[in-house]
Parts: C-alpha cells; structure tokens; sequence
C-alpha cells in the first residue's frame, strides 16, 4: 500500500505536471471506485488545476476552492502517468484502469488497481474534508507543530499494541504497515509494546525514529516519477518484506508474523529481546 512517502513523491509529481493545466475528460471505467454523485465527475471537465496535496495517504488535486479530486490508492491502486495519453476507449471491467483524467496538454494519467479486492476510492467534492477518511484523520508526524511532547499525549494511558497505534489513521496520518515496521526496528521496540506504558526515554526514541525514517523515505522519493516509487520503497527497507535476510543493524535473522491479510516484520536481537514472536495463527509466544 502506498503510505506518506509514496504518496507525498505523487502529489509533488502531480503538482509539478498538473497545475495550471485544463481537465478535458474524466472517465471512470470502475464505477464501484467513485464514492461520491455530487459534484458529478463530469463537473471536473472543463475545470483548471490550481495544485495538489496531501492528506494523510490521500492525493487531493484542487481546481479552485470548491471543487477538488480525491484519492485513495488502498492496497493495490497506482498511478499511471502518461506524457501522451492513450486514445484506447476504456472497456470496464476489462483492464485495471479505474479512472482516466485526461489534459489539455495531451498529457494524463490513470488510476489503476491490481488485484481482485477492489478498495481503490476516488471522490469528487467542494471540500476535502467531505472525504469521511479525510475528516477523521489524526495529525501528521512531520507536521512542525507534532511535537514530542503532543506525541506522548497521544501515547497516554491507551492500551494499545504500539504497531496497531502507528497505523491508525485517526491517532496519526500517513503510517502503514510497511513504515510502522520500518519505524519500529529504528526504535528497537517491538511491535506488540503497549502504547500507554512506554516511558519518557522510549518516547524520546519512537519519537526520533518516526522523524527520521519518514523525512529520509521523503527525500528518497523526491523528484522520482510514479514508476519508480515503488522501486524505489523496496530498497528502502530494512526489515520490511525482509524476512530471512539478515538485519543490517546487527545480522540476526529478521522474521514475520502473519495476520489475515498482512504480516508484520522485525529483528528479535534489536527489537524484542531476542525473542521470536509466534505467528498470531498460533496465539502463543515461543520460548
């Protein structure tokens, strides 16, 4: 899933290429993706892009004030961008393509999503914060007024698994599964510490490494068009999508529990005292 990183190199790739730019044609050839009916999809047509930014993991592309687009990558969406847009007409349910936005330019691009669970959200409206996921955010990690001191007060007194807390929308915006393993190995925590029970020197180093490992994800992705984002997040990673590989910090071997659709990553030498975490399938804790 793409997460700030990725999508903070897309809304920079799309403000640089889109602003000022004239929409002529907004096509959705997944109708299950478009979550809103007014403004219709047709009203984009015709409108100028003024700028785009970014809303935890959501791409907002604003013509105006009161009219902007809206998306949401989920799992398995990307953005396909185009110099020269294709002429093919979209056929629905016969690609991956979900939405076309075509410019007046020549240029344009596609959403696309793989796969056969379709979360993929696109949403046009006269204000971002009409995007239910939009409104119930919480604040940005590296937004200057998060500060530590804010950090720790979303920390007190929940008790909640740190890994579930780093990818809650509505405590922090724009962490995910990948980045809140990355984080947590930086920290030398592990991912099933309690929130609420951290003390000030795990705060401090959490804290720290959240910090650092998103601004150096940023920088990573800058300047990259969206082929190579996803690349470029790969080797990235430390223990992420990493299992089997040795840790880069001190070699042991880093390892995966599996959830239903997902799995967590991590070092047990850096992060939990040498323990290895069963996977949750089995309910237990090897000794």
């Amino acid at each position: 899933m793409p997460e700030m990183p990725e999508v903070e190199g897309l809304v920079a790739f799309l403000g640089e290429r889109t602003t000022g730019r004239t929409i002529t044609r907004a096509a959705v050839a997944a109708i299950a993706a478009l979550k809103t009916y007014d403004p219709p999809i047709s009203a984009l047509e015709g409108a100028a892009i003024s700028g785009a930014e970014r809303r935890g993991k959501f791409v907002v592309l604003s013509c105006g004030s009161e009219l902007h687009l809206v998306f949401h990558l989920a799992k398995a969406g990307w953005l396909r961008w185009y110099d020269t847009l294709p002429t093919t007409l979209l056929k629905p349910g016969k690609s991956p393509i979900a939405l076309r936005i075509a410019l007046d330019d020549g240029s344009g691009f596609d959403l696309t999503e793989a796969g056969t669970k379709k979360s993929l959200a696109v949403y046009v409206v006269r204000d971002p914060a009409e995007v239910p996921g939009i409104a119930r955010l919480g604040p940005d990690p590296l937004d200057p007024s998060f500060t530590r001191d804010a950090f720790a007060a979303l920390l007190d007194d929940r008790r909640m698994q740190i890994k579930g807390l780093l990818r809650d929308q509505g405590v922090i915006a724009g962490i995910g599964n990948a980045y809140s393993d990355e984080i947590l190995h930086a920290a030398r925590m592990s991912p099933y510490a309690i929130a609420g029970t951290l003390d000030d020197a795990e705060i401090d180093r959490l804290f720290a490494a959240m910090q650092e490992t998103l601004a150096e994800a940023i920088a990573a992705a800058a300047g990259k068009p969206p082929a190579d984002l996803k690349d470029a997040k790969r080797r990235g990673m430390r223990v992420h999508a990493r299992r089997g590989e040795a840790c880069p910090v001190c070699g042991d071997e880093v390892r995966s529990v599996f959830f239903a659709d997902r799995s967590l990553e991590y070092c047990p030498t850096c992060q939990t005292g040498g323990k290895v975490l069963a996977d949750r399938r089995l309910s237990r804790l090897l000794k």
